[in-house]
């Protein structure tokens, strides 16, 4: 299966606790962190829920 390498670009500072936990459950602990994840309905989900604080990198 495919892998995705995202990035986290923008603070989870005052957002709702639902999206703390999406990027907590992502794997992200900081600021321009990149993690890498295979490319599941699920992991998409999470991505798409949280696009305004990721940048999906090559």
């Amino acid at each position: 299966m495919a892998t995705i390498k995202i990035k986290q670009v923008k603070s989870a500072i005052k957002r709702p606790a639902d999206q703390k936990a999406t990027l907590k459950a992502l794997g992200f602990r900081k600021l321009n962190q990149v993690v890498e994840h295979e490319a599941t309905p699920q992991i998409l989900g999470m991505v798409k829920k949280v696009q305004h604080m990721l940048v999906v990198v090559q």
